[in-house]
């Protein structure tokens, strides 16, 4: 059994034990979410299509842990021009595993 859900505006297909990364949630380590954005639902080829959500479909989830992503290096120049700007970003991340899914 498998879910399509939107996750901090971000749409991921979810599974049963599955972990992701998504983009910082809020609660501590070890806490419960529940995520009741269900789009699409697919039990052993029975498939629920909402529109826009699943009525009574929720995703069970655990935060295992907050994080940084990697560094991702911006760098922007102009040519002939002596322009150059280096930058750097880290994401914020959220690692959360699914427990349960409800249709």
């Amino acid at each position: 059994m498998y879910a399509i859900v939107e996750i901090a505006g971000q749409q991921f297909k979810v599974e049963k034990g599955r972990k992701l990364y998504v983009h910082r949630l809020q609660g501590d380590e070890g806490s419960s979410l529940s995520f009741d954005q269900v789009l699409l639902t697919d039990n052993d080829g029975q498939v629920k299509v909402g529109s826009p959500v699943v009525k009574g479909a929720t995703v069970q989830a655990k935060i295992l842990k907050h994080l940084k992503d990697d560094k991702v290096i911006v760098f922007k120049k102009k040519r002939r021009k002596g322009y150059k700007v280096k930058n750097g970003h880290r994401q914020f991340l959220t690692q959360i595993q699914i427990e349960d899914i409800i249709a």
